[in-house]
Order: C-alpha cells, then structure tokens, then sequence
C-alpha cells in the first residue's frame, strides 16, 4: 500500500511538472523584476541620456517653429 501511494504521488508531481497554466505569468514578473533591476542599476546613465535626447527634442522643436 506504502508503494502504491508513493508512485501516485510521483505521477501526480510529474503531472504538475507539465502543467503549464500560470508560466506566463511567471515569465511577465521575471521580466518586470529584471528590467526593474536594470533601471535603477543605470539610473543616472538612463536620465543622462532622457535629458539629452530632450534637449535636442526642444532645441530641433524650436528651429521649426522660426
């Protein structure tokens, strides 16, 4: 009896393995996560280069307006 609940309990833990409901949801956090750690690893390069690119936004904005 000890055996048969034994094996069970391994095909029940390999069908859970397959399942696949709920992965992406899990792949959509990983990725959040990481892009969360990138940002704020390169936070100061990341608003060096937003301010740049919106300067030259205004600077160019400018010169058509004239």
């Amino acid at each position: 009896m000890l055996k048969k609940n034994k094996n069970e309990r391994l095909k029940g833990f390999g069908t859970f393995l397959r399942e696949e409901e709920g992965m992406g949801t899990v792949e959509i956090i990983l990725i959040i996560v990481v892009l969360i750690g990138l940002v704020i690893i390169f936070k100061t390069q990341l608003r060096s280069l937003v301010e740049k690119v919106f300067e030259k936004i205004t600077k160019d904005s400018n010169t058509v307006m004239e």
